[in-house]
């Protein structure tokens, strides 16, 4: 980057907010999906002025800018494939205010998803989306990939939950959309247009969030299944029955496997599946809740359900789902983690289609997952350095992909689009509706400054591409 344009952005945020260094700009290049594409300069801002007039800057010299949290997508969200200048974001995490009589946080883009749930809890109030990187991804990722995690079951994703932003737009005007009222049907809905954007058409630098009262009580409950498919028609069952619950869980074989390697805790290796089933609410209500997905579990062919029945024994059942993410990764040197979703009454039918992948292209495939709504995570184990199998694990995403669309699902329900999945985006959405996002795109960010390279398919690429 030329030196008249490093010493610009230098009058912006101060010298040690720049960073040019090459071991400090490979830092920015990965995050936790595929790919490594190295900055040309890195800054850090600290405020919504400074980040507006770095945009600016952008624009007159066409750099390519790309905002950046915790670096935890698992999409490429953040990757500067164009090189340019990567805005660190994490370290805007000055605002954190709960404010219990509106039921509202008002937060920076830098401050941890978990500290939010935390502040909130302390004065009986709940934040419902939950990541399982919430401890340590940034609401400002999680807000521009409209992160869930397994509550989005009864409570939904996290758009349902944004009702007003601070923005820098891709020219660098500072705007708000929303508000802190409930109701807000003033002109067009920006907010929601700009949560799950992937930062393709503003920088989120605040954002004021609707919280709910914190759940009275729970009670969850851990089923045995020795075929894989008896565990998805479960959930369709339990699902129809009335009963929400506020998350159902899915561990295949190969993660109770991968579990019991890395820290032994007494999971059943033979079975094809686990299911961990909550339930929040009244204490009266969920009693009869968790016993009726006992017997729903036990009449598709359960062959043992266990019901905790204290908070010790409640963590000892999710310990098990929370260790699959380390646990797989012991498995082998790369991880290809993906989240393509289904309706949920193709759960069974994705499931059966799943093993049929694993099978024909001989890889080693895990299944786990937010299985109550659809939202599986087939993860590839494997390792970038064997071409030979990469190119199988390329067919066997997109296979991935394809079935999901074909049992009309989506290609993503939480990870986001980004760099790993653009190909297939006409493939769900139709040449008119990715053209539509297109022209979005252009009125929004006319030199096409912002994240560019991502969700938007490259000419003439038809699949994933991982080697």
């Amino acid at each position: 980057m030329e030196q008249e344009i490093i010493m610009k952005i230098e009058n912006i945020v101060s010298k040690e907010r720049v960073f040019l260094d090459l071991s400090e700009r490979y830092s920015y290049s990965y995050d936790a999906s595929f790919g490594q594409y190295l900055p040309d300069v890195v800054v850090q801002p600290n405020n919504v002025k400074e980040i507006s007039e770095l945009v600016k800057l952008a624009n007159e010299y066409r750099i390519p800018v790309y905002p950046r949290g915790a670096g935890t997508s698992l999409s490429g969200g953040p990757l500067p494939v164009k090189g340019g200048m990567v805005l660190d974001l994490s370290q805007m995490n000055h605002k954190l205010i709960i404010d219990k009589e509106n039921m509202l946080a008002i937060v920076s883009p830098g401050v941890i998803t978990g500290m939010i749930h935390k502040k909130a809890e302390e004065v009986g109030l709940f934040y419902p989306p939950d990541p399982s990187s919430s401890n340590v991804a940034t609401i400002g990722g999680n807000l521009l990939e409209n992160s869930s995690g397994p509550k989005g079951l009864k409570y939904g994703t996290t758009k349902e939950y944004v009702i007003g932003l601070e923005v820098v737009t891709p020219t660098g005007d500072i705007i708000r959309t929303g508000g802190k009222t409930v109701k807000n049907v003033t002109g067009y809905d920006l907010t929601r247009l700009i949560v799950g954007s992937e930062g393709t058409l503003g920088i989120v630098t605040e954002a004021i969030l609707r919280l709910i009262p914190k759940p009275i009580a729970r009670k969850t409950l851990l089923a045995h299944f020795d075929k894989l498919v008896d565990s998805g028609h479960a959930i369709t069952n339990i699902l129809s029955s009335g009963i929400l619950p506020s998350a159902i869980e899915l561990m295949d074989n190969a993660c109770i496997r991968a579990v019991e390697n890395f820290r032994p805790s007494g999971l059943p290796i033979h079975a094809e599946a686990l299911l961990i089933i909550e339930v929040d609410g009244h204490p009266s209500a969920i009693a009869e809740e968790i016993k009726k997905c006992e017997s729903l579990c036990k009449q598709v062919g359960a062959s043992l359900v266990t019901v905790a029945t204290n908070e010790e024994e409640r963590e000892k059942i999710w310990y098990a789902r929370k260790m699959v993410s380390p646990a797989i990764t012991q498995m082998g040197p790369t991880k290809i983690s993906e989240d393509a979703t289904v309706p949920r009454s193709q759960i069974p039918a994705m499931m059966e289609r799943l093993n049929q992948i694993r099978e024909k292209y001989e890889l080693n495939l895990v299944v786990f997952g937010h299985a109550g709504d659809g939202n599986l995570h087939p993860n590839i184990i494997t390792d970038k350095r064997n071409l030979e199998e990469m190119k199988r694990v390329e067919d066997a995403v997109s296979e991935i992909f394809t079935t999901a669309v074909e049992l009309g699902g989506t290609l993503s329900g939480e990870h986001g689009i980004g760099t790993l999945k653009s190909a297939y985006m006409e493939m769900e959405l139709g040449e008119a509706g990715v053209l539509m996002m297109k022209k979005i795109k252009e009125a929004w960010d006319p030199h096409d400054i912002l994240n560019p390279g991502k969700i938007f398919p490259i000419p003439g690429q038809t699949k994933v591409v991982l080697t």
